[in-house]
């Protein structure tokens, strides 16, 4: 949804209302991922420079941890077919590379119309100024201190002038900053580079399979071991969120692709870092409409978006969480989370990653 300052109210909608709900740790132990050689060989060939074999197989996807959100469960058996997949998200340099060989302008980059934002607000709903309807996007700002966690106005601010180009801002750039991920990209600009790239959007099914790295189960990407001091593998928030992040693994926002370990089928950052923009539609209870069915096969998500909590927002899949993710606050940087998000959306902490079929 393309927020303006009037319509900020409606972002905690956007996003997800009770994001304040505490998820508990798990303190036993796992299995190791399994290591680069014990992954099942592509099609005959190189690979796609930059992409690397993902096999398929059957796998269970979501979780029944009663500490997860309720969009998450139950678990349910799926099988997928296997598929190249982008090593790492998408980096600036890839995205400029992109963008300066096909003149595309992001969603961020163009000045939303009020027929736009109102056709995804309810009925009734008051036009914004016309002064609003300029180019920008929603950019996180810590807070001066600690703040009730349901209210997002207090971190998020819409921010005329940020883009991909300029990630927090027209004061921003991204000097220094080529091979962390792009941000600031809708579901549609997600599309387009793939489009372009010869490539598409992962399924969540796909991607979720691909996430878990052959650690079928497991809590993380990494295993069933939690997060602590000194045991860092992805790029999620310490500290105090939204207030005071410590920065213990070295970076306050992204970092740079490869930066923490792969997991077992190669793949950088499936964990935190950026949210990765998925092909299907959002639906809230997708998962519980599965109860009881078997397998799904290469399940290519529901027609349409469906939401009751958002009935005026059709929304799109997004997976991984981001350098956001704190336990005290939504933990969602597990592989079974699953978020939606209106497709013209971007926001400082959302990217993709691209798949290819053989």
């Amino acid at each position: 949804m393309r927020l303006t300052p009037p319509l900020l109210v409606a972002l905690i909608v956007a996003l997800g209302a009770g994001t304040f709900v505490l998820l508990r740790r798990s303190s036993s132990g796992g299995k190791e991922p399994p290591s680069a050689d014990r992954v099942a060989q592509g099609p005959s060939g190189p690979p796609p420079e930059g992409m690397v074999w993902v096999p398929g197989g059957e796998f269970t996807m979501g979780t029944d941890d009663r500490d997860a959100w309720a969009d998450e469960g139950p678990a349910h058996r799926v099988r997928v077919p296997g598929l190249w997949m982008d090593v790492t998200e998408v980096t600036n340099r890839q995205f400029e590379v992109f963008v300066t060989a096909t003149g595309y302008l992001t969603t961020a980059e163009r000045a939303p119309t009020a027929e736009e934002l109102l056709a995804q607000m309810p009925p009734g709903t008051q036009p914004p100024a016309p002064e609003d309807l300029v180019p920008g996007a929603l950019v996180f700002s810590p807070t001066d201190g600690p703040v009730p966690l349901d209210d997002i106005r207090s971190w998020w601010a819409w921010t005329p002038g940020a883009s991909w180009r300029h990630p927090e801002g027209p004061d921003s750039d991204l000097e220094g900053r080529a091979e962390h991920p792009v941000v600031q990209v809708s579901w549609d600009d997600a599309r387009a580079y793939a489009r372009w790239a010869g490539k598409r959007l992962p399924t969540e099914a796909e991607w979720e399979h691909a996430a878990r790295g052959g650690l079928d189960g497991q809590r993380y990407v990494w295993g069933a071991r939690p997060l602590a001091p000194g045991f860092l593998p992805a790029n999620v928030w310490q500290g105090e969120f939204p207030w005071k992040n410590t920065a213990e693994d070295g970076f306050e926002r992204t970092a740079p692709v490869k930066t923490f370990p792969a997991n077992g089928y190669g793949l950088h950052d499936m964990s935190g870092n950026v949210w990765e923009w998925c092909a299907d539609w959002y639906d809230r209870e997708l998962h519980d409409g599965r109860r009881g069915q078997g397998c799904s096969i290469d399940p290519q998500g529901p027609e349409s978006s469906h939401d009751a909590e958002r009935p005026f927002m059709p929304q799109r899949v997004q997976k991984g969480g981001s350098f956001l993710c704190h336990d005290s606050y939504c933990s969602r940087y597990r592989p079974s989370a699953r978020h939606g998000c209106t497709p013209d959306s971007g926001m400082s902490h959302v990217g993709l990653r691209c798949v290819s079929s053989p």
